[in-house]
C-alpha cells in the first residue's frame, strides 16, 4: 500500500484496507506468517501464562484452559498485531508514522508499538469510548482524534488524517500483518497445551480468530475454532449462515470490543477454517466476567467474557474435552462493572 495515495483511492468499510472490497480475493495470511510473526514480535511482548480452575472445570463439564491476554502488556492481546504491522513496515513505510481508529485497544496497541519503533501515532477514538482505554491511548503517546460514534464519522476523521499526515494505515483486523501477530496467541497456547480438542475465540473484526484459525490449522493434531460473539452484534454468525459478509444488523452489547463490522480477510478465514459461530446475550456475558473474577481471580473486559458465556450455553456440545479459551483483554472500567451487588 502507498501511504501517498490521493484521498479518492482510499475505501474504508471501518477501514478496509485500501484496494480491497468485497468480491475481491484479498491477500490472505498464513500459518508460516503467524510463525514468523511470532519470531518478529517476540522481543515486545509477554509470553501471556495459561490458567485453570477446578471449578470452572466441574461447572462447565470439560477441562478449561485459559490464554490471559488479559496479562498482556496494554492489557489486550491487540499488541501482537501492532508489533507484527509496525515492525513489518519498511523505513519508507513508516517515515510518516501510521494511523488507524479505534475503540480502545488496538488504538493503545498501535502507539505502543509505534512509540517502541519511534515513528508518530494517530488514532481516532468515537466518542463513548471506555475512559481506561482511551487514557491507554493517550498514555502511549498517540495523537488522538474523536469523533462521533457512527461508521460514517470513523471513515471520514480516518481518510482525513491519512490524507493530511501520509500515515499508513493500520487497520484494526483487516490486514494481513495484524491477523498473522494475532494469531501469535493461540500459536503460544499450542504449544504449552498440544492436547486441546477445542478453542473458542471471541469474534469482533475477526482478527483474532482469523490468525488463531491459522494457528490451529498448523497444529499436529486436528482442532476444532469456535467463534464466540454477542448476540447483540452477530454479524459474524449471520455471514456465516448466509455464506457471505453481511455488515448490516445491530451493534447493541457491552462488549465494546466486538461491535465492529467482521473484515473481508478476516471472513475468508472464518468460512475456510471455522467451525461455527456461538452468540450470547449481555446477561450471560455479565455473569461470566463475574464468574472469572471469583473462580480464575482474574478481571476480564466483556469482550473477554464472550466465549466463558457462549461456553456456559452450549456445555452439553464440549462434554468431557479439552477446550482452550483466549481472554482476549482486560481492560474494563472498574467503575462501571455490569453486575449487580445482589
Amino acid at each position: 500500500m502507498d501511504s501517498a495515495s490521493p484521498l479518492p483511492e482510499i475505501k474504508i468499510d471501518i477501514g478496509i484496507d485500501i484496494g480491497i472490497a468485497d468480491g475481491i480475493d484479498p491477500d490472505l495470511p498464513t500459518a508460516a506468517d503467524v510463525a514468523a510473526a511470532a519470531s518478529r514480535i517476540e522481543a515486545h511482548i509477554l509470553r501471556t501464562p495459561v490458567l485453570r480452575a477446578a471449578e470452572l472445570d466441574a461447572r462447565a463439564g470439560c477441562a478449561l484452559l485459559f490464554k490471559c491476554e488479559n496479562l498482556q502488556r496494554g492489557g489486550a492481546f491487540k499488541l501482537r498485531g501492532a508489533m507484527n504491522a509496525v515492525w513489518s513496515l519498511s523505513d519508507a513505510e513508516a517515515a510518516n508514522g501510521v494511523a488507524t481508529h479505534s475503540s480502545g485497544n488496538h488504538g493503545a496497541a498501535l502507539a505502543r508499538a509505534a512509540r517502541a519503533r519511534g515513528i508518530r501515532c494517530h488514532v481516532v477514538v468515537p466518542i463513548g469510548a471506555v475512559a481506561s482505554k482511551l487514557r491507554n491511548i493517550e498514555e502511549q503517546g498517540a495523537r488522538v482524534h474523536r469523533c462521533a460514534p457512527t461508521l460514517a464519522a470513523r471513515e471520514a476523521a480516518l481518510a482525513k488524517v491519512l490524507a493530511s499526515t501520509g500515515a499508513y494505515l493500520v487497520h484494526p483486523y483487516d490486514d494481513a500483518r495484524v491477523i498473522a501477530g494475532q494469531g501469535t496467541a493461540a500459536r503460544e497456547m499450542l504449544q504449552d497445551e498440544p492436547e486441546l480438542d477445542v478453542l473458542l475465540v471471541p469474534v469482533g473484526g475477526g482478527g483474532l480468530i482469523g490468525g488463531s484459525a491459522l494457528a490451529a490449522s498448523a497444529h499436529t493434531r486436528p482442532m476444532r475454532v469456535i467463534g464466540c460473539e454477542p448476540a447483540g452484534a452477530d454479524d459474524a454468525a449471520r455471514s456465516l449462515q448466509a455464506g457471505q459478509r453481511l455488515t448490516d444488523g445491530p451493534r447493541e452489547t457491552l462488549a465494546d470490543g466486538l461491535r465492529s463490522n467482521l473484515g473481508v480477510r478476516n471472513f475468508a478465514l472464518l468460512r475456510q477454517h471455522v467451525e461455527t459461530i456461538w452468540t450470547v446475550d449481555d446477561a450471560g456475558i455479565a455473569d461470566a466476567m463475574r464468574l472469572l473474577w471469583e473462580r480464575l481471580r482474574v478481571v476480564v473486559e466483556p469482550s473477554s467474557a464472550v466465549p466463558m458465556a457462549a461456553l456456559l450455553r452450549h456445555r452439553h456440545k464440549l462434554a468431557g474435552l479439552r477446550v482452550g479459551i483466549i481472554l482476549s483483554g482486560g481492560n474494563v472500567d472498574l467503575d462501571s462493572l455490569p453486575w449487580s451487588e445482589a
